[in-house]
């Protein structure tokens, strides 16, 4: 419970590593509200949340829309008190296609949630942080942060920006209480890993041949990185990426 009686907020709760990271900060003794668009999925999550004893609140929000992020953050503070940690997740993978085939109104709509989404979640959740003198954000961007993978080209640039992003407020806010961190999934198995093999033709049973470890990694792999990085063991760590991809990058 190394995180007892903390408040978590997380974007995109309603499945995958999002989910993961939620029912983990349950876990380890935080309240938990997460957003997400899918009701059902809300659902799903917020029990498997009360499941670890820990209270939880499920709120429909767009990860591109302003106000929406704002009144999520905003709901956190009047149900709980404060915003100690936050794990901004909703992301999208876009179009798997090369780059003089990518449509722009698909850019554009990726970009609005990976970048300009995770920027609106930072600039609100960073107010509430100084109002209250600390606080602990982790931006979920990838191993595609600081490596390129083909077809790939907008994510791989959203996922640049995150990095950016992260380094740059961790530096405005490290003597101000706040760190600032993100987590950089390699292949992990997820619904957008499970799109991505199908588009560069890797059969499901043979995607572990992409790691060196041998297999894909699990959400809750990636869950349990958020809640270190939360946590006061990871006291001394601004402005990094951890990088969670069983040795793929370290090729």
């Amino acid at each position: 419970m190394i995180l007892q009686d903390k408040v978590a907020l997380v974007t995109g709760g309603t499945s995958g590593i999002g989910r993961a990271t939620a029912i983990a900060f349950g876990a380890a003794g935080a309240k938990v509200v997460f957003s997400g668009r899918r009701d059902a999925e809300g659902e799903k999550t917020a029990k498997l949340i009360r499941e670890t004893g820990s209270e939880c609140l499920y709120f429909h929000s767009d990860a591109s829309n302003e106000e929406d992020i704002k009144a999520l953050v905003q709901k956190t503070v009047e149900t709980y008190g404060r915003l100690d940690y936050a794990f901004n997740n909703a992301g999208s993978e876009g179009s798997f296609k090369p780059l003089h085939e990518q449509v722009i109104e698909d850019f554009d709509n990726l970009m609005a949630i990976n970048v300009r989404g995770l920027f609106l979640c930072m600039k609100y959740e960073i107010q509430q942080m100084l109002s209250q003198g600390s606080g602990v954000i982790v931006n979920n961007s990838s191993a595609s942060g600081l490596v390129a993978f083909p077809e790939t080209s907008p994510y791989v640039a959203s996922k640049h920006a995150v990095m950016g992003l992260t380094r740059t407020a961790a530096l405005d806010y490290a003597k101000q209480g706040i760190r600032i961190n993100a987590v950089n999934p390699g292949p992990i198995a997820t619904d957008i890993m499970a799109r991505a093999a199908d588009r560069w033709g890797i059969p499901s049973d043979e995607l572990g041949s992409m790691v060196p470890m041998g297999r894909i990694g699990q959400a809750a792999e990636i869950a349990q990185a958020v809640v270190f990085l939360c946590s006061d063991a990871a006291s001394y760590i601004t402005g990094q990426p951890l990088v969670i991809d069983g040795g793929y990058t370290a090729r």
